[in-house]
Protein backbone atom coordinates (compact mmCIF):
# COMPACT_ATOMS: atom_id res chain seq x y z
CA UNK A 1 0.00 0.00 0.00
CA UNK A 2 1.47 3.45 -0.79
CA UNK A 3 1.85 6.37 1.55
CA UNK A 4 -0.71 8.55 -0.21
CA UNK A 5 -3.15 5.52 -0.91
CA UNK A 6 -2.95 4.78 2.91
CA UNK A 7 -4.10 7.83 3.48
CA UNK A 8 -7.02 8.44 0.22
CA UNK A 9 -8.34 4.86 1.08
CA UNK A 10 -8.82 5.69 5.17
CA UNK A 11 -10.33 9.44 4.44
CA UNK A 12 -13.82 8.66 5.27
CA UNK A 13 -12.17 6.25 8.65
CA UNK A 14 -11.00 9.32 10.51
CA UNK A 15 -12.19 12.49 12.67
CA UNK A 16 -9.61 14.86 13.89
CA UNK A 17 -10.61 16.00 17.27
CA UNK A 18 -9.26 19.60 18.44
CA UNK A 19 -10.13 20.73 21.60
CA UNK A 20 -9.70 24.56 21.51
CA UNK A 21 -10.47 28.13 23.26
CA UNK A 22 -9.27 30.37 20.46
CA UNK A 23 -9.91 31.31 16.38
CA UNK A 24 -8.28 27.97 14.40
CA UNK A 25 -5.58 30.00 12.64
CA UNK A 26 -3.46 26.96 13.26
CA UNK A 27 -5.49 25.13 10.89
CA UNK A 28 -4.24 27.11 7.69
CA UNK A 29 -0.98 25.46 8.52
CA UNK A 30 -2.20 21.95 8.28
CA UNK A 31 -4.57 21.99 5.29
CA UNK A 32 -2.59 20.61 3.23
CA UNK A 33 -2.91 16.96 5.44
CA UNK A 34 -5.79 17.87 7.07
CA UNK A 35 -8.67 19.11 4.63
CA UNK A 36 -9.70 15.86 3.01
CA UNK A 37 -11.06 14.78 6.50
CA UNK A 38 -13.67 15.67 8.89
CA UNK A 39 -12.75 17.59 12.09
CA UNK A 40 -14.82 17.98 15.41
CA UNK A 41 -13.97 20.65 16.97
CA UNK A 42 -14.58 20.94 21.20
CA UNK A 43 -14.56 24.39 22.38
CA UNK A 44 -14.11 24.92 25.85
CA UNK A 45 -15.11 27.80 27.94
CA UNK A 46 -17.29 30.78 27.15
CA UNK A 47 -19.96 29.52 24.49
CA UNK A 48 -21.13 32.78 23.96
CA UNK A 49 -17.92 33.48 22.57
CA UNK A 50 -17.87 32.92 19.17
CA UNK A 51 -14.51 30.69 17.44
CA UNK A 52 -13.31 31.21 13.97
CA UNK A 53 -12.42 28.32 11.96
CA UNK A 54 -10.94 28.99 8.16
CA UNK A 55 -13.11 27.99 5.13
CA UNK A 56 -13.14 24.92 3.19
CA UNK A 57 -12.77 22.37 6.27
CA UNK A 58 -15.52 19.74 6.52
CA UNK A 59 -16.49 20.39 10.53
CA UNK A 60 -18.63 20.33 13.29
CA UNK A 61 -18.24 22.55 16.11
CA UNK A 62 -19.52 21.88 19.92
CA UNK A 63 -19.23 24.01 22.99
CA UNK A 64 -20.20 23.35 26.75
CA UNK A 65 -24.22 24.28 25.24
CA UNK A 66 -24.15 21.42 22.76
CA UNK A 67 -22.75 19.16 25.47
CA UNK A 68 -25.39 20.23 28.05
CA UNK A 69 -27.78 19.15 25.31
CA UNK A 70 -26.94 16.42 24.15
CA UNK A 71 -25.37 14.28 27.48
CA UNK A 72 -27.77 16.26 29.52
CA UNK A 73 -27.62 14.64 33.38
CA UNK A 74 -24.50 12.69 32.36
CA UNK A 75 -22.61 16.41 30.93
CA UNK A 76 -20.95 16.17 34.49
CA UNK A 77 -18.59 13.59 33.45
CA UNK A 78 -16.49 16.25 30.56
CA UNK A 79 -14.45 18.50 31.92
CA UNK A 80 -14.88 22.52 31.60
CA UNK A 81 -11.45 24.99 31.12
CA UNK A 82 -9.33 21.85 30.75
CA UNK A 83 -8.53 19.91 27.42
CA UNK A 84 -9.93 17.06 28.35
CA UNK A 85 -13.38 18.16 27.29
CA UNK A 86 -11.68 16.84 24.15
CA UNK A 87 -13.20 13.24 24.89
CA UNK A 88 -16.69 14.60 23.99
CA UNK A 89 -15.58 14.83 20.60
CA UNK A 90 -13.96 11.08 20.83
CA UNK A 91 -17.65 9.99 21.94
CA UNK A 92 -19.39 11.52 19.23
CA UNK A 93 -17.05 10.24 16.35
CA UNK A 94 -18.52 7.33 14.88
CA UNK A 95 -15.12 6.83 12.80
CA UNK A 96 -12.77 3.85 13.47
CA UNK A 97 -9.57 5.93 13.85
CA UNK A 98 -9.73 9.48 15.83
CA UNK A 99 -6.44 11.38 15.57
CA UNK A 100 -6.22 14.25 18.04
CA UNK A 101 -4.11 17.47 18.02
CA UNK A 102 -3.54 21.04 19.83
CA UNK A 103 -4.21 23.84 18.31
CA UNK A 104 -0.49 25.17 19.57
CA UNK A 105 0.99 22.29 17.40
CA UNK A 106 1.92 22.85 13.81
CA UNK A 107 3.88 21.07 11.52
CA UNK A 108 7.40 20.21 11.72
CA UNK A 109 9.86 18.94 9.46
CA UNK A 110 12.31 16.23 9.89
CA UNK A 111 16.27 16.60 9.43
CA UNK A 112 16.15 16.77 5.61
CA UNK A 113 14.03 19.55 5.46
CA UNK A 114 10.52 17.56 4.50
CA UNK A 115 7.07 18.11 6.08
CA UNK A 116 5.77 15.75 8.26
CA UNK A 117 2.60 14.69 7.64
CA UNK A 118 1.55 13.49 11.32
CA UNK A 119 -1.18 11.53 10.77
CA UNK A 120 -0.42 9.84 7.65
CA UNK A 121 2.52 8.49 9.64
CA UNK A 122 -0.07 7.85 12.63
CA UNK A 123 -2.16 6.06 10.58
CA UNK A 124 0.90 3.72 9.23
CA UNK A 125 1.33 2.93 13.35
CA UNK A 126 -2.32 2.32 13.64
CA UNK A 127 -2.53 -0.30 10.46
CA UNK A 128 0.60 -2.11 11.06
CA UNK A 129 0.94 -4.68 14.05
CA UNK A 130 2.26 -4.08 17.52
CA UNK A 131 5.10 -6.69 19.06
CA UNK A 132 4.35 -6.26 23.17
CA UNK A 133 5.51 -9.54 24.05
CA UNK A 134 8.87 -9.38 23.27
CA UNK A 135 11.25 -6.39 22.24
CA UNK A 136 12.35 -5.85 19.02
CA UNK A 137 15.90 -4.48 18.85
CA UNK A 138 15.66 -2.51 15.60
CA UNK A 139 11.90 -1.02 17.36
CA UNK A 140 8.97 -1.13 14.62
CA UNK A 141 9.81 -4.59 12.43
CA UNK A 142 7.08 -3.86 9.62
CA UNK A 143 8.66 -0.06 8.92
CA UNK A 144 10.27 -0.07 5.66
CA UNK A 145 13.53 -1.24 5.59
CA UNK A 146 13.81 -2.94 8.65
CA UNK A 147 12.24 -6.70 10.30
CA UNK A 148 12.67 -8.76 13.06
CA UNK A 149 16.17 -9.61 14.48
CA UNK A 150 17.78 -13.05 14.83
CA UNK A 151 16.19 -14.69 17.82
CA UNK A 152 12.65 -13.26 18.39
CA UNK A 153 10.44 -15.38 18.52
CA UNK A 154 8.89 -16.63 15.42
CA UNK A 155 5.46 -17.13 17.21
CA UNK A 156 5.05 -13.86 18.06
CA UNK A 157 6.13 -11.99 14.90
CA UNK A 158 2.76 -11.78 13.74
CA UNK A 159 1.98 -9.10 16.74
CA UNK A 160 -1.19 -8.01 17.33
CA UNK A 161 -3.69 -4.68 16.67
CA UNK A 162 -2.43 -1.59 17.58
CA UNK A 163 -4.60 0.32 19.57
CA UNK A 164 -2.65 3.71 19.90
CA UNK A 165 -0.44 5.93 18.24
CA UNK A 166 1.74 8.32 20.72
CA UNK A 167 3.25 10.92 18.32
CA UNK A 168 6.10 13.41 20.17
CA UNK A 169 7.38 16.94 19.74
CA UNK A 170 9.77 19.58 18.30
CA UNK A 171 10.58 22.44 20.01
CA UNK A 172 8.54 22.98 23.44
CA UNK A 173 9.11 20.05 25.43
CA UNK A 174 6.17 18.33 27.51
CA UNK A 175 7.69 19.01 31.28
CA UNK A 176 5.48 19.39 34.04
CA UNK A 177 6.13 22.62 35.87
CA UNK A 178 9.24 21.49 38.41
CA UNK A 179 10.98 20.76 35.05
CA UNK A 180 9.96 24.14 33.18
CA UNK A 181 11.09 26.12 36.04
CA UNK A 182 14.18 24.30 36.24
CA UNK A 183 14.79 23.94 32.44
CA UNK A 184 12.69 27.26 31.01
CA UNK A 185 14.98 27.86 27.70
CA UNK A 186 15.22 23.87 27.12
CA UNK A 187 14.39 23.28 23.69
CA UNK A 188 13.54 19.64 21.82
CA UNK A 189 15.76 19.60 18.92
CA UNK A 190 16.24 15.99 18.69
CA UNK A 191 14.82 13.99 15.69
CA UNK A 192 14.54 10.17 16.43
CA UNK A 193 14.08 8.33 13.60
CA UNK A 194 11.73 6.05 15.40
CA UNK A 195 8.50 4.05 15.94
CA UNK A 196 8.56 1.38 18.93
CA UNK A 197 5.97 -0.69 20.88
CA UNK A 198 5.71 0.05 24.77
CA UNK A 199 5.96 -3.38 26.33
CA UNK A 200 3.54 -5.07 27.75
CA UNK A 201 3.17 -4.24 31.60
CA UNK A 202 4.89 -1.16 30.98
CA UNK A 203 3.07 2.53 31.59
CA UNK A 204 3.77 5.64 29.83
CA UNK A 205 3.11 9.54 30.33
CA UNK A 206 0.88 9.75 27.77
CA UNK A 207 0.70 13.79 25.86
CA UNK A 208 -3.00 14.16 23.87
CA UNK A 209 -1.44 16.79 22.00
CA UNK A 210 0.14 14.74 19.63
CA UNK A 211 -1.95 11.30 19.62
CA UNK A 212 -4.44 8.69 17.50
CA UNK A 213 -6.19 5.70 18.11
CA UNK A 214 -8.48 3.03 17.18
CA UNK A 215 -11.70 3.74 18.87
CA UNK A 216 -13.18 1.02 17.80
CA UNK A 217 -10.71 -1.39 20.12
CA UNK A 218 -9.95 1.25 22.80
CA UNK A 219 -12.21 4.31 22.34
CA UNK A 220 -14.22 3.70 25.47
CA UNK A 221 -10.86 3.65 27.68
CA UNK A 222 -9.96 6.94 26.30
CA UNK A 223 -11.36 9.20 28.95
CA UNK A 224 -9.31 12.09 29.95
CA UNK A 225 -10.99 12.53 33.61
CA UNK A 226 -11.96 15.28 35.48
CA UNK A 227 -9.81 17.69 35.60
CA UNK A 228 -9.98 21.85 35.47
CA UNK A 229 -12.70 24.20 36.37
CA UNK A 230 -14.17 22.28 40.03
CA UNK A 231 -11.36 19.66 40.45
CA UNK A 232 -8.27 19.98 42.55
CA UNK A 233 -6.33 18.60 39.73
CA UNK A 234 -5.44 19.61 35.98
CA UNK A 235 -2.85 19.12 33.35
CA UNK A 236 -3.11 14.95 34.11
CA UNK A 237 -6.21 14.21 31.88
CA UNK A 238 -3.90 12.41 29.02
CA UNK A 239 -1.90 10.54 31.71
CA UNK A 240 -5.27 9.42 33.41
CA UNK A 241 -6.45 8.11 29.89
CA UNK A 242 -2.91 6.63 29.25
CA UNK A 243 -2.28 5.07 32.26
CA UNK A 244 -6.13 3.40 32.11
CA UNK A 245 -5.84 2.80 28.02
CA UNK A 246 -2.27 0.73 28.63
CA UNK A 247 -4.06 -1.43 31.37
CA UNK A 248 -6.55 -2.45 29.21
CA UNK A 249 -4.74 -2.54 26.36
CA UNK A 250 -2.59 -5.28 27.80
CA UNK A 251 -5.38 -7.41 29.24
CA UNK A 252 -6.98 -7.33 26.02
CA UNK A 253 -3.65 -7.74 24.07
CA UNK A 254 -3.44 -4.72 22.05
CA UNK A 255 -0.41 -2.94 21.54
CA UNK A 256 0.57 0.89 21.97
CA UNK A 257 3.55 2.72 19.74
CA UNK A 258 5.33 5.76 20.50
CA UNK A 259 7.90 7.95 18.56
CA UNK A 260 7.03 9.31 14.95
CA UNK A 261 5.28 11.32 14.13
CA UNK A 262 6.15 14.92 15.27
CA UNK A 263 4.93 18.25 15.58
CA UNK A 264 6.09 21.36 16.21
CA UNK A 265 4.34 22.75 19.24
CA UNK A 266 4.84 26.25 19.97
CA UNK A 267 3.73 27.77 22.76
CA UNK A 268 5.25 26.90 26.15
CA UNK A 269 2.45 27.22 29.11
CA UNK A 270 3.04 29.41 32.42
CA UNK A 271 5.07 27.02 34.87
CA UNK A 272 3.57 29.03 38.25
CA UNK A 273 -0.19 28.52 36.56
CA UNK A 274 0.78 25.05 35.33
CA UNK A 275 2.06 23.91 39.25
CA UNK A 276 -0.97 25.27 40.69
CA UNK A 277 -3.14 23.01 38.34
CA UNK A 278 -0.42 19.72 38.93
CA UNK A 279 0.77 19.71 42.26
CA UNK A 280 -1.60 17.32 43.74
CA UNK A 281 -0.88 15.00 41.08
CA UNK A 282 2.62 15.33 41.56
CA UNK A 283 2.03 13.77 45.12
CA UNK A 284 -0.60 11.80 43.91
CA UNK A 285 0.93 9.93 40.72
CA UNK A 286 3.22 8.18 43.37
CA UNK A 287 0.45 6.05 44.48
CA UNK A 288 -1.37 6.18 40.96
CA UNK A 289 1.91 4.51 39.48
CA UNK A 290 1.94 1.73 41.50
CA UNK A 291 -1.97 1.31 41.27
CA UNK A 292 -2.21 1.03 37.49
CA UNK A 293 0.84 -1.38 37.86
CA UNK A 294 -0.64 -3.74 40.29
CA UNK A 295 -4.52 -3.72 38.17
CA UNK A 296 -5.51 -6.97 37.37
CA UNK A 297 -8.64 -7.33 35.47
CA UNK A 298 -10.86 -10.44 35.00
CA UNK A 299 -11.15 -12.72 32.29
CA UNK A 300 -14.94 -11.74 31.80
CA UNK A 301 -13.73 -8.37 30.80
CA UNK A 302 -13.89 -8.51 27.17
CA UNK A 303 -14.26 -5.40 25.80
CA UNK A 304 -12.83 -1.93 26.45
CA UNK A 305 -16.06 -0.86 28.53
CA UNK A 306 -16.32 -3.77 30.35
CA UNK A 307 -12.99 -3.73 31.63
CA UNK A 308 -13.30 0.29 32.48
CA UNK A 309 -16.15 -0.16 34.70
CA UNK A 310 -14.27 -3.30 36.60
CA UNK A 311 -11.48 -0.36 37.00
CA UNK A 312 -13.64 1.74 37.98
CA UNK A 313 -14.31 -0.40 40.89
CA UNK A 314 -10.96 -0.61 41.93
CA UNK A 315 -10.38 2.78 41.28
CA UNK A 316 -12.75 3.24 44.15
CA UNK A 317 -12.13 0.81 46.30
CA UNK A 318 -8.06 1.54 46.13
CA UNK A 319 -7.66 5.31 45.49
CA UNK A 320 -10.61 6.66 46.89
CA UNK A 321 -8.69 6.16 50.81
CA UNK A 322 -6.14 8.81 48.73
CA UNK A 323 -8.43 11.68 48.43
CA UNK A 324 -12.56 11.90 47.88
CA UNK A 325 -11.55 12.99 44.47
CA UNK A 326 -11.13 9.43 43.56
CA UNK A 327 -14.54 8.65 44.46
CA UNK A 328 -16.12 11.23 42.39
CA UNK A 329 -13.68 10.30 39.31
CA UNK A 330 -14.49 6.67 39.40
CA UNK A 331 -18.36 7.31 39.30
CA UNK A 332 -17.49 9.90 36.43
CA UNK A 333 -16.13 6.87 34.96
CA UNK A 334 -18.94 4.54 35.15
CA UNK A 335 -20.66 7.87 33.72
CA UNK A 336 -19.01 8.60 30.54
CA UNK A 337 -19.42 4.38 29.77
CA UNK A 338 -22.92 5.16 30.21
CA UNK A 339 -22.28 8.03 27.83
CA UNK A 340 -20.29 5.99 25.79
CA UNK A 341 -23.06 3.16 24.85
CA UNK A 342 -26.17 5.41 24.87
CA UNK A 343 -24.68 7.52 22.12
CA UNK A 344 -23.03 4.46 20.09
CA UNK A 345 -25.64 1.60 20.53
CA UNK A 346 -24.58 -1.31 18.65
CA UNK A 347 -26.16 -1.94 15.03
CA UNK A 348 -27.79 1.46 15.33
CA UNK A 349 -27.71 4.84 13.60
CA UNK A 350 -26.46 7.76 15.30
CA UNK A 351 -28.92 9.79 17.59
CA UNK A 352 -30.40 12.70 15.40
CA UNK A 353 -30.05 15.11 18.44
CA UNK A 354 -26.71 14.65 18.48
CA UNK A 355 -26.25 17.59 15.93
CA UNK A 356 -24.01 20.71 17.06
CA UNK A 357 -26.16 23.92 16.42
CA UNK A 358 -23.57 25.23 14.00
CA UNK A 359 -21.91 23.07 11.95
CA UNK A 360 -20.03 23.47 8.32
CA UNK A 361 -20.23 20.94 5.82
Amino acid sequence: MSETGATAILKEEVDIVIPTIRNLEFLEKWRAFFQPYHLIIVQDGDPSKGIKVPEGFDYELYNRNDINRILGSKSHCISFKDSACRCFGFLLSKKKYIFTIDDDCFVAKDPSGKEINALEQHLKNLLTPSTPFFFNTLYDPFREGTDFVRGYPFSLREGVPTAASHGLWLNIPDYDAPTQLVKPLERNTRYVDAVMTIPKGTLFPMCGMNLAFNRELIGPAMYFGLMGDGQPIGRYEAMWAGWCMKVISDHLGFGVKTGLPYVWHSKESNPFVNLKKEYKGIYWQEELIPFFQSVSLPKECTTAQKCYVELSKQVKAKLGKVDEYFNKLADNMVTWIEAWEELNPSAMAPKSDALPNGSAK
